[in-house]
């Protein structure tokens, strides 16, 4: 049996000895995705497809509770609509896959296969929106993007990824403010509460910005190994895109005046930072929240009698208060069960065997921290959801701590490059807002700026790059 877990487990490199490959271990050993023949593109495998399911609906109800409502665009963009605003269609450009032909008969127009919508939801809104009155339009849509990426990575960067986009419409600069950092404040709500993943929340550079934006703003989380990942992104378009559109309303004061519009979004990339936030070299770690199933109840020595049946009705019971819960009535060993519902990151597991049944009781191990704990089975509904609740404290707690370890300040690029090479992480660093800087930076280091965060400190006077006075403190870092 010990033989059994020890061969299941040994078959996930160990994160310490290749990141990447016990990354690629895990989402392949969980179940969670499988490749498919065109190279970029998984298939969501029902365990995986279950996690997002549940990032899904929790974060549908959070639209829905700030007044958004869900449409759907095709998938198809005309090239004349997309070349409309030319800094999107610019930032996107390399990006694009093109569908030249239909039915074997060449389109007289190509098609652009979506990399966002912002183009769709512009001529959309172009035709709805006439008055002060039809303002503001909040639409979200659930769908599939295709950025034609040149390298690839389960869940982080992929040839088609799903997502959603929302994009609202306002009638003054103030409101599609509003709206947008309100945005960015519900996405961080989402990863701390419900995947508990700490995060820094920021504006983006305008090198760093989304095409054709004025003002992005991002949050940004980091992995176990110090590498930084983009989480959720929110933009603010100011009039821009209304502009090149067209998309005018006639205001209280019988003016036609240009919409202001924003555009905010989220997507599977969040299944890899749980992975890469929360896993160990066993597998899997997941939040409580959204893990397809919470609880496993184990059976030991299920042959005998009685112990099958006080399964099920622990199984019922534990259902009837919405746990999520199975029972692994499976004919494989006790240590391979163990160690599978450890490898698909399951949070609570119960064991029951003959001896407990007789104590009235059993064994509730937790999987962030193997820890076991006695239980009366009287108590169980009452212990169960608040020991769920504990292990997401935990798990935000034990990334937030990883987090602020791996967060360090630099007052000079030799400092930097050295914790970058050594120790990977956050760097806070000041900088004088050229570009030029910034470039440098990056070409030096790998580091690109991660945000301008909200809450700033005067590390020092001057940039960290040219040395000449600075004002902006950045979150610098090397990304997925």
């Amino acid at each position: 049996m010990a033989e059994q877990q020890k061969k299941f487990v040994e078959e996930i490199t160990s994160m310490d000895v290749d990141f990447a490959k016990w990354y690629t271990d895990i989402v392949k050993k969980a179940d969670l995705i499988d490749y498919s023949r065109v190279r970029g593109c998984t298939i969501f495998r029902p365990y995986g497809y279950a996690i997002w399911e549940n990032i899904q609906k929790i974060l549908d109800g959070m639209f829905k509770e700030t007044g958004h409502e869900n449409v759907y665009m095709p998938m198809f963009i005309p090239e004349s609509l997309l070349q409309k605003e030319k800094d999107h269609v610019e930032g996107f450009a390399p990006e694009v896959a093109w569908v030249t032909y239909g039915g074997g008969e060449k389109l007289t127009e190509r098609l652009c296969v979506r990399p966002t919508s912002e183009t769709l939801f512009c001529d959309h809104y172009k035709d709805i929106i006439h008055s002060y009155r039809d303002l503001p339009k909040k639409y979200n849509q659930w769908c599939s993007v295709v950025r034609w990426e040149k390298t690839t990575r389960p869940f982080l960067r992929s040839l088609e990824f799903l997502w959603q986009e929302g994009h609202t419409a306002h009638a003054t600069a103030e409101e599609a403010q509003e709206e947008t950092i309100k945005m960015l404040n519900v996405y961080a709500t989402f990863c701390e509460k419900y995947l508990a993943i700490p995060v820094v929340k920021g504006r983006k550079t305008d090198k760093e910005k989304f095409a054709g934006a004025e003002e992005t703003y991002t949050i940004e989380s980091l992995m176990h190994s110090g590498i930084a990942l983009q989480s959720g992104t929110s933009h603010n378009f100011g009039d821009g895109f209304a502009k090149a559109f067209g998309i005018q309303y006639t205001d209280k004061d019988n003016q036609l005046k240009y919409v202001h519009q924003t555009s905010w979004g989220m997507t599977t990339r969040m299944i890899g930072a749980i992975i890469m936030v929360h896993g160990d070299d066993s597998g899997l770690v997941l939040p409580p929240k959204i893990a397809p199933t919470q609880l496993m109840i184990i059976p030991i020595a299920q042959h005998k009698e009685g112990v099958l049946d006080k399964a099920d009705e622990l199984f019922e019971r534990l259902k009837a208060i919405g746990i999520r819960v199975k029972v692994d009535d499976s004919e494989k060993s006790p240590g391979f069960k163990f160690s599978e519902q450890e490898m698909r990151g399951i949070p609570l597991r119960i064991e029951i065997g003959p001896r407990d049944i007789e104590n009235n009781q059993c064994i509730l191990v937790r999987r962030d921290n193997g820890e076991k704990t006695t239980v009366s089975l009287d108590e169980l509904e009452t212990v169960v959801p608040a020991l769920l609740e504990t292990i997401h404290t935990a798990m935000f707690e034990k990334a937030k701590a990883h987090r602020d370890a791996r967060t360090y300040t630099a007052t000079d690029m030799d400092a930097f490059a050295k914790q970058l090479e050594t120790s990977p992480g956050f760097i806070k660093a000041m900088w004088c807002g050229d570009v030029a800087c910034e470039n440098e930076i990056k070409e030096k280091t790998g580091a690109t700026s991660r945000c301008i965060p909200f809450e700033q400190e005067q590390i020092a006077d001057t940039c960290i790059c040219c040395g000449k006075k600075a004002t902006k403190m950045v979150y610098w870092g090397k990304a997925y």
